[in-house]
């Protein structure tokens, strides 16, 4: 039989994975449309999306949720992408 401690730790587990399910999962969704706007070279639609999807990053970084190198690394290779779109037009 569990503990009350181990109860109440099941508990907090669940619901810290909910709470990180939030931001992870927005941050997955926004990232994929910005390179989704991207591939299809809509420039400003790009712009506004990857902004997005950075701030997104940004917040579920500071949250703890992802490192802070993994969402360095995915917002640089967004804005790289966006960099060459921009040279293009």
């Amino acid at each position: 039989m569990a503990t009350k401690s181990s109860q109440k730790r099941d508990r907090q587990n669940e619901k810290r994975r909910e709470r990180n399910r939030k931001f992870r999962g927005r941050a997955r969704t926004l990232e994929k449309k910005a390179l989704t706007a991207l591939t299809n070279e809509n420039l400003e639609e790009a712009r506004q999306l990857t902004a997005d999807a950075v701030k997104a990053l940004d917040k579920a970084a500071a949250k703890g949720v992802i490192h802070d190198n993994n969402a360095a690394r995915r917002k640089s290779r967004m804005m790289k992408r966006l960099s060459a779109l921009e040279k293009e037009a």
